[in-house]
């Protein structure tokens, strides 16, 4: 029996699920299984990160999202490729779609140049829409005081929106009993050590603010409209300060010095009230509690140590105290889709996952809590990367974006606030498709600062 190519595989799904938008079903797949470049389409700065090149280069802002090891990717370590591309037109009449770049060399999707040397996205061999790159910010020509980089203090993803500030670069969950099984954040920051990248692992709040004033002068345009704080999770203490104070040291600086220029977003673990309190005391509008998996087998086995310090229940318990602190819409977590399906423990079946997944969603929507997620990219480091190298099916990410619409729908509610536009053709949110599938779902005034 002849192999289902790929092409067939999505055109397929497009014919099944009609009502999901094209530009979602091909971009899901991209977020799973990766692209390939070319090499005539890496021009994206090189390993120092950004000089005088015309290209936004890959930041690696806090996971790898590749594939493959740096060692690995041959001229796209040495090269970076694009943080995101941009989708349009070609055969299935893509609206404008932005999608973070996740590279797999052996991917039957592969960005390069054409007779007429425009760059395109081609699947299977054959060009399935035209590739567009983002322009280097003018605030990345910029550096600090210090010489570092714009990109590696602050680096903007979702085609600028977001300013994505993971302040603390390894996680104190660690080791196989404790580290998240499907995330790369220590090993994504052991390999950019070992490639002799600069790779800050606690970034100064002086840093912090300096490469913020370089963005606020240079972007005129106000692209830029949020920011997140992140980074490992922390079970004691950095620099003296549990993780509600270290997180919420840096918004409380940057709130005095630039109050209301952006939204303020954090992603920490589950906490304690008070300790939510003072994230919002420290100027924080939108907590990201993030679940990662919904089953409760599955969160135990794949999140060891958040079983072990905090546990399942307790950790939605905080999600749904936390509403009281931020009010429901400001309160969203995500989770790892994809992961339910993930051997030797996940679902074998797409419709079980669903099942579970969309219980999950319906407890949190029920609660005005809407969830967001992104889509899992199996990195070879991981246990779960290991053993499913080919990701969850891409039938599976299809249809949770149908539950996910119509989840919402039934309990009436809107895109989640700090995420800019919704719908096809205008969504930038790129490490998943959840808001290019939610058009006319989209609340009015999401991308105004909350007041304080």
């Amino acid at each position: 029996m002849a192999t289902q190519t790929r092409t067939a595989l999505v055109e397929d799904l497009m014919a099944r699920f009609p009502h999901v938008p094209r530009e979602a079903v091909i971009k899901e797949d991209l977020l799973r299984g990766g692209m390939a470049f070319d090499e005539s389409a890496l021009s994206g700065g090189g390993a120092d990160g950004p000089g005088g090149g015309d290209v936004k280069p890959k930041s690696y802002f806090i996971f790898s999202f590749d594939h493959r090891t740096l060692p690995e990717l041959g001229a796209a370590a040495l090269n970076r490729p694009p943080e995101e591309i941009v989708l349009t037109g070609g055969p299935y009449g893509l609206r404008r779609t932005v999608v973070s770049v996740r590279v797999n060399p052996d991917s039957p999707y592969v960005v390069r140049g054409g007779e007429d040397g425009t760059l395109g996205l081609y699947l299977d061999g054959a060009r399935i829409s035209d590739v567009g790159l983002p322009p280097m910010p003018e605030y990345y020509r910029h550096k600090l005081s210090n010489g570092k980089s714009v990109m590696e203090v602050a680096p903007t993803i979702q085609w600028g929106y977001l300013i994505y500030l993971t302040v603390f670069r390894v996680c104190q969950y660690f080791g196989a009993k404790e580290e998240c099984q499907f995330c790369d954040i220590n090993h994504n920051w052991r390999q950019h050590k070992a490639a002799g990248r600069p790779y800050t692992g606690v970034k100064p709040v002086e840093e912090v603010l300096e490469a913020l004033e370089i963005i606020d002068r240079y972007d005129t345009a106000g692209t830029s409209r949020a920011y997140t704080l992140t980074g490992g999770s922390i079970t004691s203490q950095v620099g003296g300060r549990d993780e509600a104070d270290f997180y919420g040291h840096y918004a409380q600086a940057i709130e005095e010095r630039f109050p209301g220029r952006w939204i303020g977003k954090v992603v920490a673990q589950a906490l304690p009230r008070d300790a939510v309190q003072r994230f919002h005391d420290h100027g924080i509008r939108i907590y990201h509690p993030n679940f990662e998996v919904w089953d409760r087998r599955l969160f135990q086995l794949h999140c060891p140590g958040k079983e072990r310090y905090v546990g399942r229940d307790e950790w939605h318990r905080r999600i749904l105290d936390s509403t009281e602190v931020f009010g429901p819409r400001n309160v969203i977590p995500n989770f790892v889709a994809g992961i339910e399906m993930a051997e030797p423990f996940g679902f074998t079946k797409v419709g079980e996952a669903i099942e579970s997944t969309t219980e999950g969603l319906r407890f949190f929507m029920s609660h005005g809590v809407v969830p967001r997620f992104t889509t899992w990219c199996p990195e070879p480091t991981t246990p779960l990367g290991k053993a499913n190298p080919l990701g969850a099916p891409l039938e599976y990410h299809i249809r949770l974006l149908e539950a996910y619409r119509a989840t919402l729908e039934e309990f009436g509610l809107s895109s989640p606030p700090g995420y800019g536009p919704a719908g096809p053709g205008r969504a930038v949110f790129s490490v998943s498709s959840f808001m290019d599938s939610l058009e006319g779902l989209e609340e009015p005034a999401q991308d105004a600062p909350a007041a304080s």
